[in-house]
């Protein structure tokens, strides 16, 4: 594992699909010609393990003192409960929005008003989901210390969303580091790099057309 970055082990999986042609579309309905499946660390214990240490590590070396740690649904429910683990600390996991039956529960697990939390995310595209998993909290009485993903798209549009909400957001790895390594292994056409790159700066023209 120490020999490789994260970012190589998404690629030996098979974690990153490409397709600059038939794009992947996403919930919020933005279009992208590649797709991140960090799911898929589920089944490789050596990597979720390298994961999970990763996280640990960062929130070891921060300032403020964590309390908890808080999963996305659904993806970041397992990393944020292997983190949990590591740590021991308490978890909970915040969903979507509120069950319609039951208890009608958000967030899953025990809390308390006051305490300081870190939310664990799969990814981060447009920033939408974790941003409104933090709300969640803190409408609870929870402080949201910052949000960890392990990969970022490196959107503009989700750097500024995070920032407008003055919530840091820390990712392991991320789009830029994804497109060098395969340019550096000869795993991208000229074409394919440009029009990659053009999407980063712009994706919404590949959403329009």
């Amino acid at each position: 594992m120490a020999d490789k970055s994260l970012v190589q082990h998404l690629l030996d999986i098979g974690a990153v699909q490409l397709s600059t042609e038939d794009l992947f579309t996403w919930t919020s309905g933005l279009r992208s010609p590649i797709y991140c499946d960090n799911r898929l660390t589920m089944s490789y214990p050596a990597i979720r393990n390298e994961i999970s240490a990763q996280f640990a590590t960062y929130i070891t070396n921060m300032e403020a003192e964590i309390d908890m740690i808080a999963g996305c649904a659904t993806a970041g429910i397992p990393h944020a409960a292997w983190v949990a683990d590591r740590l021991h600390l308490p978890m909970v996991y915040v969903r979507s929005s509120a069950k319609k039956h039951g208890k009608g529960n958000q967030i899953e697990g025990a809390y308390e008003k006051g305490k300081k939390a870190v939310v664990i995310e799969d990814l981060i595209s447009t920033g939408k989901s974790s941003i409104e998993a933090a709300e969640a909290l803190e409408k609870e009485g929870i402080e949201v210390v910052a949000v960890l993903s392990i990969f970022h798209y490196n959107l503009t549009a989700a750097d500024e969303a995070f920032q407008s909400r003055k919530l840091p957001a820390h990712s392991l790895t991320g789009y830029n580091q994804l497109i060098d390594t395969m340019e550096s292994e000869g795993l991208l056409s000229k074409e394919h790099h440009d029009k990659l790159m053009q999407w980063r700066e712009n994706p919404s023209i590949f959403t329009q057309s």
